[in-house]
């Protein structure tokens, strides 16, 4: 009676064993869900449930997601030795032996180079000038800018902006400076949080070598510098740019999700944004909420 789960436990752990789904897991596809920042800008247009609109995000939602697996590769390969000493980077596959060095490096150049091909399905020039760009920062990033205190805070956010102008290319809509200053300081609210939940879980021995430079406090007045910005913005513009109920309404579900991403750094648990989008259920019923409010604002006034 129990032989046919255990046969299929033992190919379950055959197959997580395998070196592709070791290559897979280093490309880390739980953090793809960053990528769904180019769905903002064809959101906030109403282009989203377009066809055009959606095979567009589709293709620039495909070439980041190669993009970024590819330049994780390479930065995992460059960060091997230093990784092994951390209490969380050491899983990963290439620190652990999974995927080899040489390995990590090839597949990330392939994934990184079929990134702008991938984009230029678009028929537009734009995009793959997007995504190169993208990838020149993230290289960039693993050479020299991760090693610069604060300047590699401002790097991590603007490659989170990065996406999100790539959807805006990628469906044809004009970038407001509204869209793009509640993007950043978005951006730098999540990634101070990230360094800010490092630091405390390990203020002396963390593989990042910035983290030094960094104090939970300083970290803690960026992400509340941030958080209020962003929150003002938000408010400016629901109220003055579009007069129906909807976007006013979505301020209330804003304010929680920023609120909640607070909380949640100053628990210990905001390492991973990615994560939280994943797992927290108070996060994406908020999200979900305020999903709701725009695409009615945008639809229905």
């Amino acid at each position: 009676m129990s032989a046919g789960p255990a046969l299929a436990r033992r190919k379950d752990a055959g197959r997580r064993g395998s070196p592709a789904f070791a290559l897979l897991r280093a490309c880390r596809p739980r953090q793809w869900v960053k990528n769904a920042l180019v769905l903002a800008a064809p959101l906030a247009a109403g282009e989203l449930l377009t066809v055009r609109g959606a095979v567009a995000s589709l293709i620039a939602f495909v070439a980041f997601c190669l993009a970024s697996s590819g330049t994780y590769l390479l930065n995992d390969a460059a960060d091997a030795a230093a990784d092994r000493l951390h209490p969380r980077k050491r899983h990963r596959p290439v620190a652990n032996g999974q995927v080899s060095v040489r390995r990590a490096r090839v597949a990330g150049v392939l994934l990184a180079a079929s990134a702008p091909a991938v984009a230029a399905l678009t028929g537009d020039w734009r995009l793959p000038a997007v995504v190169a760009g993208y990838l020149a920062l993230t290289f960039s990033y693993t050479l020299w800018l991760k090693h610069q205190p604060v300047v590699d805070l401002v790097a991590v956010a603007a490659c989170h902006v990065i996406r999100a102008f790539a959807g805006a290319v990628a469906v044809d809509v004009p970038v407001t400076g509204w869209f793009l200053v509640v993007i950043s300081l978005g951006s730098l609210q999540l990634v101070a949080g990230k360094r800010e939940t490092e630091l405390r879980a390990r203020p002396s021995t963390g593989a990042r070598a910035t983290l030094a430079a960094y104090t939970p406090g300083y970290l803690a007045q960026v992400r509340t510098m941030c958080s209020g910005a962003m929150i003002v913005t938000y408010c400016l513009w629901a109220l003055n740019e579009h007069p129906g109920p909807f976007h006013a309404l979505s301020i209330v579900p804003f304010l929680l999700i920023v609120l909640r991403h607070n909380l949640l750094v100053d628990r210990g648990i905001g390492e991973e944004p990615e994560e939280l989008a994943l797992r927290d259920r108070p996060l994406q019923v908020f999200i979900a909420v305020q999903l709701v409010l725009l695409v009615l604002g945008i639809h229905l006034t």
